[in-house]
This record gives C-alpha cells, structure tokens and sequence, in this order.
C-alpha cells in the first residue's frame, strides 16, 4: 500500500500550484499519512486487510476429494486470489475450472482459469464467462465435487440474462439503480431477477453432483443468499420483489424486461449444499482492534454492517469522535473507533469524482470541525473507492489548515460529489491498487489524548 502524493515544490513558489490530471494540486502539502497517527491507521487497514485476504483463509477449511473430477467455478473481485489460495492448499488430485474477476484483479493460477470483466456494469466478458461457468456445471457427474468461490463483484460479473433479456437493457437498468443510490441488496434482488444463473440458478445446473460454497461477504449481514446474488443458494422467487424495488426508485421498466421477469422458472426449493463463509467485515474489524490493543490504543467496534448515506454516516461518526475528546465516552482515550458496512450516495447533480468512502469523510470534516486530537482514515476494502484509482482517503487535525492554505472550500466539494478532487488537492488519498479480497467498507478513527498546556 502507498499513499498517493505530488511532487515536491519548486523552489521559486512556496505554495506551487499546477496542473495534474486535470486537477490542480497544492504541492507543498504533507500527506497526513505520513504522521505517526497516519501510519498507525494505515497499519490497522493493513491488519484486517491480511486477515481476510484468501491466502490466509482456506486452512483447515478444505473438502474431502471426490472419486470423480473437482470442478473449481466462481465469481467476484476476490475470485482469482480464492482460486489461486485454493489451489496451493489442495492435495486431492487433478483440478479444473474457471473464474471470473474484476479487470485488474486477476492472479496466477495453475490449474483454474482466470477471466477478467467489467464491474460494475457487466460486459460481454463477464456473460461469455457466465455461459462457460454455467456449462462447467451442467457437466458435473454424480461423482464430481463442484467447488464454487465467491466474493463481492460476483453479481455483476456473472451476467447471463434472460432469455428475451439484452446485456445492453442490463446494463442500463443497473446504471440507473447506481445513479439512484439503491443499496447493494436492493441491487442484487433485481439482478436475480433478471438473470438466468443467479438465485440459486447455478447450484440447480451444478445438482447431481456435490456443491461446497466458499463465501467472502461483502453485504451487511452476510446473508449467504445476498453475496453475490446466490447463485448456490436456493431462495425466494425475486420478481416479486425486484417489480417492488424498481417502483420504489421510480424506475420504468420496459415491457419485454417485465415480461421476461415473469416468465422465469422458479428455482426449485432444494438443499443449498455446503456453504462455508471464509471471512466478513466483522473478522476485518476483530483484527484491526487486535492490532490496535497491542499498541496499546482501546478499540471499540461500533458495528459490521453500517448502511446510510455517506455523508449522513460521517456526521453521525464525528458526533462520536467529539464525545471521546470532550468526555471520554463510549470509551476512553486513547482509542480507535472501527466500522464497517457500506454505506451510499445518491448523486444530485451532475456528480463529480470518488466515492462513498470520501465523502464519508468530507461529512465527518464538516460536522467535526477544526478539532485537536481525532484522526480518521475510510478506504474500500478492494482498494477502488467510487471512480477512480485511490482505495480512500485520510483526514487528521491539520487537514482544515491544509484546505486553507489551498484555498478551497469543502462544502462544494460536497455539494459536487468530489471528493476525489479533494484529498488529491490536499495529498491525502490512500492508494491500495486492487487487494485481491473484499469485505466493503473499513472506517477506523483514532481519538488521541492531548497533553495538557501548562
């Protein structure tokens, strides 16, 4: 991991103002990262990064061997490293498969094969390795063991539509949920609904043979049968509920979508097989306050499944972290308050660049304030927050000192949706590239005890 900053001033300006990327960047600022504070936050990203990374995930966890062929199938931002973790601890014989991944997330394998597609508006990628998957578990024997890995992203990139159902009229129907702020479960339920391989679609291709699921959840509450859209889990039949989503958001479906939607087989009621959840954002949450004890630093885990507009979370969240400097409470100081979920935003303009984890914390700058002692770091696990290439971004003390020797002004940047912009001006992006494991959004703040002036 490393913190993304500009080059350093020229010495003829002291506050050099230029142009990069479209943007102007104040190149004299230094990345709060950089702080001890920052550095200890970066730690604790990277400790319940590696607790829920696949290669730490699958000891202990392995099936029996089949006396047929292991078929390895899945789906998700995580699914190539899954696959690469699940072949170095295999020892039962010959493997084959393939999955499916978002583009720049793929890892070397040996045996599985690797597809890359567009998230998280499908592709003709991610429906051609949907067919491929599908037909990979239409010709599982009696005696194959059919292992399936998924992960957050599996939804989008396992697109296969309908019959009578366009990618283009999927593709366009997921934009507009995107646009309207619908949460991921929400999402998901229309997707189901639309697709011929989700909701249990899979696992019905898959049955003779024996099924095990590997999960990574990156759905608050880590509903097996919301993660990825379930494609090997046996659930309700989502139409009903998808026609119920889509007028809620006012959204207009077009008649041969609903047609199509009513036309689909229900999903036979059937045992689920195996389902074994390798990690969630609470193991994520567990091992960032582990790491935090061990500095000494009390840690309090607020919740793994937080949901709301990003902004609306930030406000609330920097309520708290005022309560920690001013009494204390809900824990005293030193401490870190860690979070997960994922939270949401609804674009009211034209929008602008980032994404929910940004403005998360251009909320939390607004309601907290100029305040001495509380730092805070917000980042997607997957390392791509929203648009653009940066994972999140960190705020500490000097950040409103920063915005006024820059001279800009946040509440437009979040009046715009640009958060973006706004810690790239200020050189306060943390930068991941892709982690190879997903479980949404890791809040951490860290609420320091000031020394007293005599």
């Amino acid at each position: 991991m490393f913190v993304k900053t500009c080059a350093p001033p020229t010495r003829e300006c002291k506050a050099d103002i230029t142009e990069a990327g479209g943007r102007i960047v104040n190149n004299n600022m230094k990345p709060i990262a950089q702080s001890p504070e920052g550095r200890f936050l970066l730690d604790l990203f990277d400790a319940g990064l590696q607790a829920v990374h696949p290669r730490n995930l699958f000891a202990g966890r392995m099936p029996a061997p089949p006396r047929g062929r292991t078929i390895v199938i899945g789906a998700g931002k995580a699914a190539a490293s899954m696959a690469q973790a699940f072949e170095d601890a295999w020892q039962g014989g010959p493997l084959e498969g393939l999955v499916v991944t978002r583009y720049g997330h793929g890892a070397p394998t040996r045996h599985i094969e690797v597809v890359e597609a567009a998230h998280p508006v499908p592709d003709e990628a991610g429906t051609a390795a949907a067919r491929r998957i599908l037909a990979l578990a239409r010709g599982a024997g009696a005696e194959d063991l059919v292992v399936c890995l998924i992960s957050g992203g599996a939804s989008a990139l396992l697109a296969m539509p309908l019959d009578g159902v366009t990618l283009e009229q999927k593709q366009a129907l997921n934009g507009a949920l995107l646009r309207c702020g619908a949460p991921i479960d929400a999402m998901n339920t229309v997707r189901k609904a639309l697709s011929a391989i989700k909701g249990g679609g899979l696992l019905a291709a898959i049955r003779p043979a024996h099924c095990i699921t590997y999960l990574i959840s990156d759905v608050p509450g880590d509903d097996p049968s919301v993660i990825g859209s379930g494609p090997t889990i046996a659930g309700e039949d989502p139409v009903a509920a998808a026609l119920d989503i889509l007028r809620h958001y006012d959204i207009d479906l077009p008649e041969p979508l609903a047609d199509a939607m009513r036309r689909r087989p229900p999903v036979p009621a059937q045992e689920a097989g195996e389902v074994v959840m390798l990690a969630t954002a609470q193991t994520m949450l567990e091992a960032a306050a582990a790491h935090a004890r061990k500095q000494g630093v009390e840690a309090l885990i607020l919740g793994d499944a937080i949901e709301g507009e990003a902004r609306e979370v930030g406000r609330v969240m920097a309520g708290i972290a005022l309560q920690t400097q001013r009494h204390d409470q809900p824990i005293p100081r030193p401490c870190v308050l860690l979070s997960g979920g994922e939270t949401t935003v609804t674009i009211t303009g034209k929008g602008g660049h980032g994404g929910r984890n940004g403005e998360f914390l251009l909320g939390f700058l607004q309601a907290l304030g100029p305040a001495a002692g509380i730092w805070a770091l917000a980042c997607d696990t997957d390392g791509i927050d929203g648009s653009e290439d940066n994972a999140g971004a960190i705020v500490g003390p000097d950040t409103f000192q920063k915005m006024k020797y820059s001279e800009i002004h946040l509440q437009q940047f979040l009046k715009d949706h640009d958060s973006y912009s706004f810690f790239y001006r200020l050189n306060d992006l943390i930068v991941s590239g892709p982690t190879l494991t997903n479980v949404n959004d890791f809040r951490v703040i860290y609420s320091k005890r000031l020394e007293k002036k005599p």
